[in-house]
Parts: structure tokens; sequence; C-alpha cells
């Protein structure tokens, strides 16, 4: 009688692993699951840097106005768009306006130290 799908296989049964030793796959879920994450050692250079002589106060205000400038983008993007793709470009809009808000109160904290 055949061993329907939903029992357990008769622990007996001798299961082969060799053909899976050198296998690249076997070797790719291997190193993913078990090595330890190696990161990159950071180039000297970069495409965008900040430059070490801005302030927090400086940096949290640039950020303030990039935020006020997606959200601006993001909004303008939702009045064109029916939809799904309205209610992404809307979503969008609220986490940078919500982003914006915490970068603001975090400028506003350090005004009132």
């Amino acid at each position: 009688m055949d061993n329907p799908s939903n029992e357990p296989a008769d622990p007996d049964v001798a299961i082969d692993y060799t053909a899976l030793k050198d296998c690249a796959a076997t070797q790719r879920a291997l190193d993913y699951y078990l090595k330890p994450i190696v990161s990159e050692t950071p180039s000297g250079e970069r495409f965008f840097a900040v430059s070490r002589h801005v302030g927090r106060e400086e940096a949290l205000i640039h950020a303030s106005d990039l935020l006020r400038c997606a959200a601006a983008i993001a909004h303008e993007t939702a009045d064109s768009r029916h939809g799904a793709g309205r209610d992404l470009a809307l979503s969008i809009g609220h986490m940078v306006d919500m982003a914006k808000a915490m970068v603001d109160r975090s400028l506003e904290a350090d005004s009132h130290k």
C-alpha cells in the first residue's frame, strides 16, 4: 500500500543527502542561514555625503526642508492619479508629513534648551 502524504515517513528508510553536498543552491542556502552578515567596509568616496561641519540643528532644518519638498511632490502626484495609485501617493505624502513633524518637534525641543 502506498504511503499517503499525510502520514509520517518510515523512520527506517535511509535518505541519501550526498547529492546535495556539492550543489550550489545548497551552499547558497547554508551561507544565507548560517554565516554571519559581513558588512562591506565603507569606501572613502560616496556619491552623497554630509559634511562633518554641518551641525545637528542645521542638518535637521535641511531635513525638514527636504521632507516638505517630498510631501509636495507626493501630494501633487496624488492629484493626477486615481484609485490605488492615488491612495499610494497620499500614503507616501502622509508618512513624509509625519516624518517632517518629528523633525520639526526635535527642532522645537532644541530651541527650548
